[in-house]
């Protein structure tokens, strides 16, 4: 890896982040708030939020097998995805390299932030060379996207190529774990120590049933957090949320009902899946969901819409023509679904 300074932009490395009145009296007790122009009335949510989430990290770090100091909380993935461009992309300069297909959004924000995003297609396995992902960097490559298991096909990649890509890679490797807490696979940010490129990406969206409340989570170093945080809104996580998901961190034991549940469904209804007339292929899956070729996606979604079912159609993504990707629910919505494509006109 090259020096962390050598990749962040520069104006970013020099950059004297805002400091918020709650920084500045950190570690000190206190009962007379007057220094940040709050109204006194409506307790609590007339103070404003920790800004570093101190007490919800605490809950997190352990659980996740990290250091609070690795860790970096954000308004869904979706905030640090954003940020990884703006600290270490120079505008119209420099470029990303990603896996395809993948999470939309790594290329929207790069397009955001003017920033070239080369994608290299997966094979017919949906699986990544990390000789063709080098291949495609150069000088002015910063960050190697790489999503696993990977949305929309579900797989993971494999782990000895993703190694390689952090080996020799000397920008950095940002891993997006999504939909980690759904597969057996040793998680890479518990590997952070063993590489310092290496940014992991997580949600309280998937597994915790959280999409409401937009939380994201991102793993790294201790220097390229303290980076996410100089360059982040002063307030990025309200603090309902961060109450919300306070609450929830105390029940852990819920959310592995959850996961249990979700996992045995999948495996019903993919069986059931694959069963189907309009059905061709159903690709293995390590997440919540689970890609399908089916024999004519767009007739198919439009008939599941009319029915009041949606899927997501993804025909017109790289190597997915006539395939819906499909969300494991619980059994009723799944038998639902079922019962529906039966009775699909041939």
């Amino acid at each position: 890896m090259k020096p962390l300074k050598e990749l962040t932009r520069p104006n970013i490395w020099a950059l004297k982040p805002y400091s918020s009145a709650r920084d500045e009296y950190c570690g000190k007790e206190a009962s007379v708030f007057l220094d940040a122009n709050e109204n006194p009335y409506n307790t609590p949510n007339n103070r404003y939020p920790d800004p570093l989430q101190r007490e919800l990290k605490a809950l997190i770090a352990p659980a996740k097998g990290v250091r609070p100091e690795q860790l970096f909380l954000g308004n869904g993935s979706d905030e640090a995805i954003d940020l990884m461009y703006r600290c270490f992309t120079t505008p119209g300069q420099d470029n990303v390299v990603a896996i395809e297909p993948t999470y939309g959004m790594y290329k929207v924000c790069a397009d955001i932030n003017d920033v070239a995003y080369r994608p290299v297609e997966l094979d017919e396995h949906f699986q990544c060379s990390a000789d063709r992902l080098l291949a495609t960097c150069d000088e002015r490559t910063k960050l190697i996207w790489i999503c696993s298991p990977n949305n929309p096909t579900g797989n993971l990649l494999d782990r000895q190529e993703i190694e390689k890509v952090l080996d020799a890679f000397e920008g950095i490797v940002i891993i997006d774990e999504a939909y980690a807490d759904f597969s057996s696979e040793r998680p890479f940010r518990l590997d952070l120590d063993r590489y310092p490129n290496l940014v992991v990406l997580n949600t309280f969206s998937k597994a915790w049933g959280c999409a409401a409340i937009r939380l994201g989570m991102a793993f790294a170093s201790a220097d390229i957090i303290q980076l996410l945080n100089k360059v982040k809104y002063p307030y990025n996580i309200n603090r309902l949320t961060q109450e919300a998901a306070i609450r929830l961190m105390e029940q852990d034991y819920v959310v592995k009902r959850w996961v249990s549940s979700l996992l045995n469904e999948r495996a019903r209804l993919t069986a059931a899946f694959s069963q189907l007339a309009v059905c061709r292929q159903v690709y293995p899956t390590d997440a919540n969901f689970f890609l399908a070729k089916v024999t004519d996606a767009r007739s198919i979604y439009d008939y599941l819409v009319d029915k009041g079912i949606i899927v997501r159609n993804r025909t017109t993504v790289a190597l997915c023509k006539d395939c819906l990707r499909i969300t494991v629910g619980t059994r009723p919505e799944n038998d639902t679904l079922i019962e529906a494509l039966k009775n699909y006109p041939a």
